[in-house]
């Protein structure tokens, strides 16, 4: 699991980042400009931003990606307890919050929250069908009496897929998620994998939407 800390006070953040790498990898970032180039060159899996950073805030910098259709889990850290604060976080994409001062384990309470909600690299089966079970530690779909082997990005698609069921996830969505920016798939590449993950698991699962995107049932 990655995950990309925003944080500017250097000594919570080496306290903060110090105590996640013992569970996850993550990257320490010290304003929004840094965790803008963060991003750019990396995929995470949740973000974790203090709302007052230099330059944008946690959740002006949260607003800007939900923009451009970036849809990684986000915790909110925050010493506000006005209210308004928090609305703003969650009306910017945020799903949790945590305020100031926190026990450190709380917080990986709530990443391991973020894990199990977003299906965030769980190793525990999941249940496709009433004949189909994916594995997703061994990368795999099984009948019961045979398995098939997904390939990496197989995986990701359906791993985004299980993540935000029965929504509609356009095209750039889901190429912005799972592709870094200079490996870029054609729409023909795009579309032969989701071909590949209909064979296996159903062409019910992925409902087409066409000129808008997919949607996983």
């Amino acid at each position: 699991m990655k995950i990309l800390l925003m944080e500017d006070d250097p000594v919570l953040g080496d306290i903060v980042s110090g105590y996640l790498q013992e569970f996850y990898e993550v990257i320490h970032a010290f304003d929004s400009k840094e965790a803008q180039k963060c991003i750019d060159e990396n995929r995470f899996d949740l973000f974790i931003f203090d709302i007052n950073v230099p330059g944008k805030s946690g959740v002006e910098l949260l607003l800007e990606l939900r923009s451009f259709n970036d849809t990684t889990p986000a915790i909110i850290v925050t010493a506000y307890s006005d209210t308004k604060y928090l609305k703003s976080a969650f009306d910017a994409g945020a799903h949790d919050h945590i305020r100031k001062p926190f026990e450190l384990e709380e917080l990986k309470l709530r990443i391991e929250k973020s894990r199990v909600l977003f299906h965030i690299e769980q190793d525990a089966p999941v249940v496709l069908s009433k004949t189909l079970t994916y594995y997703p530690n061994k990368h795999s779909v099984s009948d019961g009496q045979g398995e098939v082997t997904l390939r990496p990005k197989e995986v990701e698609i359906l791993n985004y897929f299980i993540g935000h069921p029965r929504r509609l996830i356009s095209t750039e969505e889901l190429v912005q998620n799972i592709w870094e920016f200079d490996t870029l798939p054609s729409d023909a590449t795009l579309r032969s994998y989701i071909r590949k993950l209909r064979e296996v698991i159903g062409s019910e699962k992925i409902i087409t939407q066409r000129g808008l995107g997919y949607r996983y049932e």
